[in-house]
């Protein structure tokens, strides 16, 4: 006879198992992830469904507490209560709608953490949703896309998950072996850059020089519109402005980099488009990353400061005629901002990051490939632009 202990302690070790790998970085894996679902179900009491839920979201958040730690030049403590902390939401709503009683009713609680998971409040912390493979097992499907993955997720609770689980699998192996990366269609280039924590708080000339300098080395003759990472450009003041206008004097080239528009009140984490001739904002976050950068308790105290969070606004913006999706940095790793954007159609997605503090960890290559698979999914070209 089994130990009562023993099967609750598999599902645990299976689920913190399936979070690893499928938030592994590699693209190809993150349909590992529709096997939480089935976990979940299996639970045997709302105690195991929370436990077995920290273990997915735990292992797939693992590098939060040394990214953390590289942020704030600290030890690990404070990643590692930023992680736990974070996982509340996520283990709160799945322990909340387990049910014991299986079939329909299982599938559709299951539906609802879901959608609680993708948008506000839960979805501000909703990372490392199974519901993001949809772009592997289901490229270029758009919505329908979407549905059929949602669909499989929640029959993945109920007893015809074997014939649910041999169907993704199916979609899974084929898709692993017709793979091919989101297209570039238009004369866009993103531009990689390796400058550590200097980029955005070196806002010497010589540093915007030396940005210059690589844009003209690494553009392409067929190029138009180039992308710089986040905070590529510091802060966004007339002076800075005006300098990126006269470096570009005599080109015909569009560059958008991420800046900081500061006041009194915070600042807003952005992406800028300039030229020889003209220049805006582009794009204001949507959301920032929560307590480093985003901090709704400020005002509350009577404290200035922290990026603002503009919540549902620009999903799309227009550039020389196209209709382009913005998602920066965090805003990669959840689920509202892109389809958000998709609702609008884009022509185009790009994508910016200043992961320096990400280093040594999976990160980078999580927001990498999640935003590769939604670009697959919608079918959408997709320029991405990242420091490290």
């Amino acid at each position: 006879m089994r130990p009562d202990w023993l099967q609750p302690l598999a599902l645990v070790l299976a689920s913190a198992a399936i979070g690893c790998i499928a938030w592994s970085g590699h693209v190809l894996a993150l349909p590992a992830a529709v096997a939480f679902p089935a976990l979940w179900s299996m639970a045997r009491s709302r105690c195991a469904a929370g436990v077995l839920s920290a273990a997915y979201f735990l292992a797939a958040s693992r590098g939060l507490p040394q990214g953390v730690a590289a942020f704030y030049q600290s030890d690990i403590w404070p990643g590692l209560i930023l992680w736990l902390v974070a996982s509340i939401g996520f283990v709160f709503v799945h322990a909340a709608l387990w049910l014991r009683q299986s079939g329909c009713k299982r599938a559709l609680r299951y539906a609802i953490a879901m959608v609680l998971m993708a948008i506000p409040p839960f979805g501000i912390v909703g990372w490392a949703q199974p519901i993001t493979s949809a772009g592997i097992l289901f490229p270029g499907w758009g919505w329908a896309g979407l549905a059929a993955v949602t669909a499989g997720l929640a029959f993945m609770t109920t007893r015809y998950r074997p014939a649910a689980a041999v169907t993704l699998v199916g979609f899974w192996f084929w898709s692993a072996a017709s793979w091919t990366a989101p297209d570039i269609r238009w004369s866009w280039q993103g531009v990689d850059l390796q400058l550590g924590n200097s980029l955005g708080r070196d806002t010497s000339l010589a540093r915007h020089s030396d940005l210059v300098a690589t844009l003209r080395l690494m553009r392409r003759p067929d190029v138009a519109t180039m992308l710089l990472p986040e905070s590529a450009l510091g802060f966004w003041t007339p002076s800075v402005e005006n300098l990126w206008q006269q470096q570009l004097t005599g080109t015909d080239l569009n560059l958008i980099a991420g800046a900081a528009v500061v006041d009194a009140e915070g600042y807003d984490n952005v992406l800028v488009r300039v030229s020889a001739t003209e220049s805006e904002i582009l794009y204001r976050e949507r959301m920032p990353v929560p307590g480093s950068m985003w901090q709704p308790w400020l005002p509350v105290i009577g404290r200035p400061g922290g990026a603002r969070a503009h919540f549902f606004a620009n999903p799309v913006v227009s550039v020389s005629g196209k209709r382009v999706a913005p998602l920066i940095c965090y805003e990669q790793l959840i689920i509202w901002p892109v389809l958000q954007s998709m609702l609008h159609d884009p022509d185009l997605v790009i994508a910016v990051g200043n992961d320096w503090w990400t280093k040594g960890t999976s990160i980078t290559a999580i927001q990498r490939a999640s935003t590769e698979a939604w670009a697959r999914l919608f079918d959408k070209p997709l320029v991405m632009s990242f420091n490290i």
